[in-house]
């Protein structure tokens, strides 16, 4: 699994013009599920996320995760993350898992993340979607559950 994670002030998802998530102050996660993933990838970058501490402490130095701070979550799914555009100028998503098994961990992830006490808002799996936030910082960090980077 991979993803990119942003530390926002704000965050929010639509689809046609229609609201479906939304947060104050927390993490933007883009989530690519590969072909091959299991059940250690999805635990493993739901602990890694939650716990991964870039948030400002007193002294404003990165030192606080999101479970510390208490701020939301919104999780979008993004199969492009798979993207390889290594060879051409059209990226090839074979590695990206099919859409059946990619929902089912979209859905698993999300769940393992409010078992652990965090408000999770999503998007749409598989729609057009169009999110707006505020990069706090700006803080951007890549994941991949293999530790490929």
């Amino acid at each position: 699994m991979r993803a990119v994670v942003q530390r926002v002030t704000d965050a929010r998802v639509t689809v046609e013009g229609r609201l479906c998530g939304e947060i104050r102050e927390g993490l933007l996660v883009y989530l690519g599920v590969a072909g091959e993933d299991g059940e250690q990838d999805l635990k493993t970058l739901a602990d890694k996320i939650v716990n991964l501490r870039i948030f400002p402490d007193q002294d404003d130095k990165m030192n606080l995760s999101v479970l510390d701070t208490g701020g939301g979550m919104l999780v979008v799914s993004q199969f492009t993350l798979y993207g390889d555009a290594r060879r051409g100028r059209r990226p090839s998503y074979t590695a990206a898992a099919e859409p059946g098994k990619a929902r089912a961990f979209y859905e698993r992830f999300c769940r393992e993340i409010r078992s652990r006490g965090l408000q999770v808002e999503t998007g749409e799996f598989a729609a057009r979607m169009e999110v707006r936030y505020t990069n706090f910082g700006p803080v951007t960090i890549l994941l991949d559950s293999t530790k490929l980077f």
